[in-house]
């Protein structure tokens, strides 16, 4: 191995240890705070009076405040920083998550989950355009999928704890296990947001914990990368409205978060229908699907990098999702069905990562974090629509049958737009001249 390929190494390996962890314990709380709604219901539904239709106009609800958001505070970020701005967010979520264990009704129960959204929405675009900052293409995927496997870590850890705080804690102090369980699980962000501060490095510049040469080295490498991207083109505010890249994402991804959140928030339940079991028996075979869904975003986004392939990794998975999902939907067999979740669930998670990664590849500077923001505020639409369909359908029909064949549809087209989607983008005429007339 010659000299700069063993800097090379040592110097991700360092970053990666150094970031990638603080960016895991996020979004594992960022989920945890999400999705632990999916198995108080079993409980809290029953204490509010909340029926499958309200419970999931409640859970989509979320993701309204969610869009609202990601784009400006990702504009904040690019303006103040990620060590201010990222911390603000964590504690502000946090303490609105450990809030929703005194929702009274549906109109609190609606209010707490749009605040949350709201609270929460720079998150998961701020830490993506983080990534950048630190890491080359060549490791961005990895890098990507270091911490965003925090999500299927939250459901595979979460449901099992959640089943033990809502057994051992109810009635503690006059409330209810379920109310412990969110004011248990949202006040370790608040003390995380505080550990953020302390410990996140603003850009590799600032990287004293990196040798000097190592700070060299990355700093060139990702000021050559952004050099070669805007050789292609310098991006503007306005490219990020106009590219049909960033709407094609944007409605690629909002299909898939149909089916990515529709199973994390109604896993419990689905499972829970499948057969009469307790509270830690529905915990731990929840947690099965998620832990597919780690081994699928681990094995893709490695081979992703490798190959310098996303688009049809991506196609692949999700197309993977919807047959194994439409085939769990309709097999007679439970133990086959439950098998055939788990596999859809290999495949719907394992697109997370090459999705932030072609998202964080297509533009650079300030249009970029804009760009980043855009698509994940419109791909919420998918958050939106995945809980409320199926709880209004389980409402109308009595079984997850059908809700589950509607997710297996917005896969399949989630994962014919990644087919057909472009991904280099279009050089501008004036950016082409510029060009030209610099290489004179």
């Amino acid at each position: 191995m010659s000299s700069s390929e063993s800097l090379e190494k040592a110097t991700m390996r360092r970053v990666y240890w150094r970031l990638i962890p603080l960016l895991f314990m996020g979004m594992l709380l960022s989920y945890l705070d999400r999705i632990n709604i999916g198995f108080a219901a079993l409980r809290m539904n029953h204490d509010l009076g909340l029926t499958p239709s309200v419970f999931g106009f409640g859970a989509s609800i979320f993701f309204l405040g969610y869009m609202l958001l990601g784009m400006p505070s990702n504009l904040v970020l690019d303006r103040v920083g990620a060590r201010i701005w990222i911390p603000v967010i964590l504690i502000f979520w946090g303490l609105v998550a450990a809030a929703t264990a005194f929702v009274r009704g549906p109109a609190s129960f609606d209010a707490v989950r749009f605040l949350l959204g709201i609270a929460e929405a720079g998150a998961l675009p701020g830490f993506a355009l983080y990534v950048t900052l630190w890491f080359p293409s060549a490791y961005r995927a990895r890098a990507i999928a270091g911490y965003i496997i925090a999500g299927q870590i939250a459901a595979i850890v979460g449901s099992p704890l959640a089943a033990i705080l809502v057994s051992s804690t109810d009635h503690l102090l006059g409330l209810h296990g379920w109310q412990w369980m969110f004011i248990l699980e949202g006040l370790p962000t608040v003390l995380l947001g505080i550990a953020f501060f302390t410990f996140l490095t603003e850009r590799p510049a600032d990287a004293h914990w990196l040798d000097a040469e190592q700070r060299t080295w990355l700093q060139q490498t990702l000021k050559a990368e952004r050099a070669a991207a805007e050789g292609v083109r310098r991006f503007r505010l306005t490219d990020v409205v106009s590219d049909g890249r960033v709407w094609s994402l944007s409605i690629l991804f909002g299909c898939a978060l149909v089916g990515v959140y529709g199973l994390l928030i109604w896993i419990p339940q689905i499972i829970n229908a499948m057969g009469h079991m307790s509270l830690l028996d529905v915990g731990f075979l929840s947690a099965i699907p998620p832990l597919a869904g780690v081994i699928g975003q681990l094995a893709v986004s490695h081979s992703s990098d490798r190959t310098g392939d996303r688009k049809k990794h991506l196609g692949a998975v999700y197309l993977l999702g919807s047959i194994a999902l439409a085939a769990s939907a309709v097999c007679p067999n439970v133990v086959v069905a439950y098998f055939l979740l788990c596999l859809a669930s290999f495949g719907i998670f394992a697109g997370n990562p090459l999705f932030w990664s072609l998202s964080s590849a297509m533009m650079t500077g300030t249009a970029g974090a804009a760009a980043i923001g855009f698509v994940n505020s419109v791909a919420q639409f998918g958050g939106l629509i995945g809980p409320w369909m199926i709880g209004r359908v389980k409402e109308a029909t009595g079984s997850f049958e059908a809700a589950l064949l509607a997710l297996a549809a917005f896969l399949l087209f989630a994962a014919i737009i990644a087919f057909l989607m472009r991904v280099a983008p279009r050089p501008a005429h004036g950016d082409a001249a510029d060009a030209a007339a610099r290489r004179a």
